[in-house]
This record gives C-alpha cells, sequence and structure tokens, in this order.
C-alpha cells in the first residue's frame, strides 16, 4: 500500500474502534505518546482520587484513615490486579519494588530446597532480575550457580534451549514472559510443564506484559510471578509492584524479609517473629500509601476494557505498525528486532537502525516544530514503539512512521547529539 492507503486505513480502524473511548480517560497533550510500555500515561481519575486522598483522607481524618481506608487497600489492588493476570484474590501481594519482590521469591525458592544449586535465566531478561540473582549467590548461596541461556538472534529463546538447560538440579527457571527489548513473548504454559517435569520452579517477570497481553496464572499452573504497575497498568511513576505466589505454595515458602507487615498479629507488638499463612507473609513494612492509591483507577479502566479486547486492539495496531515499517522503514535501513508472528510477540515493537539514538531524540524533541512521539531508547541501536491500545490509535502510527521516514530522509537526526541523557 502506498502513504494514502495506510492513512485511509488507519481512518478507518480508528471509526471501527470500539475502545475509542478510553483515549478521553488519560491526561492528553498534542504529541504521540509511545512510551506506556515503559511508564504508562495519566488517568484523569487518578488526580481526583489523590487529591481527595491528601486533602481529606490524610489532611482531615489523619491516623483515622488506617482504619477507614487504608488498612483495606493493599487486598483491594491486589483483588483488581488478580483479575487482569488470571489469578486467585489470595494470591497477589502489592507493595515495595519489583526488585525487591524478585529477591523475595528466589530466596524462597533457593531456600525452598538447598540441594537444588542451578538457577536458569536467558540473554533477554531484564538485567535487574539478574542482578539479584548474582547478588544471591555472592551473599548467600554461594554453592549455587546461574546459567544464562543465550539467545541466537537477540529476539527469542526456544523451548528446546530451555528443555535442554533443565534438570533434577534445577532450583527454579525465571524469565520475562514479555522481553523488555524485542517483546518476545513466551508460551507460560508450556514453560511452566517443561520446568515442573524436571521438579523445578518458575518465576515470571510479568511487567511488559500485565495489562498489554492476556495473563492466566492459574491456568498455566504458574508457581511464582513479580511485575510492576507503572507501565500497561498506568500506576504512575515508581508505583508500589506486585508478587504472585500459588495458593498451595505459600505456607512452604520463606520470606527472607521479616517484618511487622508479615506477623500474624502486628499491633500486639510481640518481641517475637510468627509469619502469617496466607500471602500476606511476603509483606514487609508499612504500605506505600498515596502511590498504592494510585493505582486502581488505571486497574479499573483496564477491566472495564476487558484483557481480550485489548489484546486483540494491540493485535490489529501491531500488525499495521509492522506492515508499515516493512514498507516505509525497513529500505531506509531498519530491521525489525521484534518477532514477526503475532503469537510470540507483546504490544511494543522494537526497530533498529545504527542511528537509532540520534532518530529517537529528533522523534522527541523536533527542531522543525512537528508534533513531539514520545518512544524510547534501548542500546545499543533499538527505537521501542509501545502501543497501549487503551489510549494509542492507529492514525498516531500512522504518523508515527511517516515521521521517522521524514527524520532519515532529510538526516534531521545529524542536528542532534549522540551523547546518552541519563534517563533514555
Amino acid at each position: 500500500m502506498n502513504f494514502e492507503e495506510y492513512y485511509q486505513k488507519a481512518l478507518e480502524f480508528d471509526k471501527n474502534d470500539s475502545l475509542a473511548s478510553f483515549k478521553n480517560q488519560f491526561e492528553s497533550h498534542d504529541e504521540i505518546y509511545l512510551d506506556g510500555n515503559s511508564l504508562g500515561k495519566l488517568p484523569k481519575r487518578t488526580m481526583e482520587l489523590t487529591t481527595d486522598l491528601i486533602q481529606n483522607q490524610w489532611g482531615k481524618r489523619l491516623i483515622r484513615s488506617w482504619n477507614e481506608h487504608w488498612m483495606a487497600l493493599p487486598n483491594k489492588i491486589a483483588a483488581k490486579i488478580a483479575k487482569i493476570v488470571g489469578a486467585r484474590e489470595d494470591e497477589i501481594f502489592v507493595g515495595e519494588s519489583t526488585s525487591i519482590n524478585f529477591y523475595k521469591l528466589a530466596y524462597a525458592a533457593l531456600n525452598f530446597d538447598p540441594s537444588r544449586t542451578k538457577i536458569i535465566s536467558d540473554s533477554l531478561n531484564f538485567p535487574t532480575d539478574l542482578y539479584v540473582l548474582q547478588g544471591l549467590i555472592e551473599q548467600q548461596f554461594q554453592s549455587h550457580s546461574l546459567k544464562i541461556i543465550e539467545s541466537k538472534d537477540e529476539i527469542s529463546i526456544t523451548e528446546e534451549q530451555i528443555a535442554a538447560q533443565l534438570d533434577q538440579n534445577t532450583a527454579f527457571l525465571t524469565l520475562s514472559h514479555v522481553v523488555f527489548k524485542s517483546a518476545f513473548m513466551y508460551d507460560m504454559k508450556k514453560i511452566n510443564a517443561l520446568a515442573h517435569q524436571k521438579g523445578a520452579f518458575v518465576i515470571w517477570d510479568l511487567s511488559h506484559a500485565a495489562g498489554a497481553v492476556p495473563i492466566h496464572l492459574n491456568e498455566a499452573n504458574a508457581d511464582m510471578a513479580v511485575g510492576c504497575t507503572y507501565k500497561y497498568l498506568n500506576g504512575g511513576p515508581g508505583s508500589p509492584a506486585f508478587l504472585y505466589v500459588r495458593k498451595d505454595l505459600q505456607e512452604k515458602l520463606l520470606n527472607p524479609i521479616w517484618a511487622w507487615f508479615s506477623h500474624q498479629k502486628p499491633f500486639e507488638f510481640s518481641l517475637d517473629y510468627e509469619a502469617k499463612n496466607d500471602i500476606q507473609r511476603f509483606s514487609t513494612g508499612t504500605p506505600s500509601v498515596i502511590s498504592l492509591a494510585a493505582i486502581e483507577p488505571g486497574l479499573d479502566l483496564l477491566i472495564e476494557a476487558g484483557i481480550s479486547n485489548l489484546r486483540q486492539k494491540s493485535i490489529l495496531q501491531s500488525n499495521f505498525l509492522v506492515a508499515m515499517i516493512q514498507n516505509c522503514l525497513v529500505p531506509l535501513g531498519f530491521t525489525i528486532a521484534s518477532p514477526l508472528n503475532i503469537n510470540e510477540r507483546g504490544s511494543h515493537i522494537s526497530i533498529q537502525h545504527a542511528e537509532g539514538y540520534r532518530i529517537n531524540r529528533a522523534m522527541i524533541e523536533p527542531f522543525d516544530g512537528s508534533k513531539s512521539i514520545i518512544p524510547d531508547f534501548r542500546p545499543p541501536n533499538n527505537i521501542r514503539l509501545g502501543i497501549a491500545p487503551l489510549y494509542n490509535t492507529f492514525q498516531e502510527l500512522y504518523e508515527t512512521v511517516t515521521r521517522i521516514k521524514q527524520i532519515v530522509e532529510e538526516k534531521q537526526f545529524e542536528k542532534y547529539s549522540a551523547e546518552k541523557l541519563n534517563v533514555t
């Protein structure tokens, strides 16, 4: 198709989009935002909710709000996350950061059977998960080892590669359900089955999957998982993360951080620790009430829209975007660094170019008065185009490709420095 045909197709898709009205539920500016896979947009209701929390719950009710609102808040938010990831309400804990939650689960899995000394991950996993594992081995489990499966194409890992590494010595396998650079998506149910055949646990990182693709933790017989809430869940910068532990494992696994909110009776202030017997045994300190409360509006919008509906729109949008990239950008030196098979792809598309970073800067801060388009950059040369179906339109995707084409053909990127900003 030519550009006019793509444009008309985008208009047609947007006209028939049953989810189009959700875009109006978010703060909007005259720009195209394609970084919802890194930080989701601000739901309008979040401002109303947090204003009430600060002015009334904190400002007027003060300490009384713990009994009136705040003590119930973690379970309330956890129940909504559970709907999105296909888990039971009593299998989700929300609080702390993704890294701290991952540390808890990794420690618990290693401590469960110390005779199993092998940990398996892959070269596509988010680096912080690997850092946590390296720290655990260095500081506490020095007889253990970490095996990293290398990707052959920097996009995906095969099930055969994983099966070849799993054995009776494996404590656990840990993977990102959707990979942060390429958007490669594992078949969770199949991977769990492979690991379970060898008696190993699997710990999933759902950070680039939750709110973007259907997740069925219970149906897939998942053991444990972690995830953040500030990407597709639109919870806000640094919003509390969540963890999942299958119900039958909760009493068998030890949280390494003993603190008062995981105590059986925290307000009796006993000097001896006694862990709770449910998912709350993985909590630690006092909940971060303001940031925790701010997660709820984004979750409500996702639940109202329906994850399956969002996935169908994401498939249409990403296929449309891939087709335009192949037709318009590949001839200009771009390559697609995401799976072409939609069943193996999440909701973002990575494209690569030798001048990827400067092209990314030209998109975000145009010198010529063009509309700002915000993706993000991941080294060495990946531009990630994150599709958030709740608020991204097909016309925005069309404008993005035409803008990138203009930047490269007119060599506008040459006006930008190659020196990296602190956050890319």
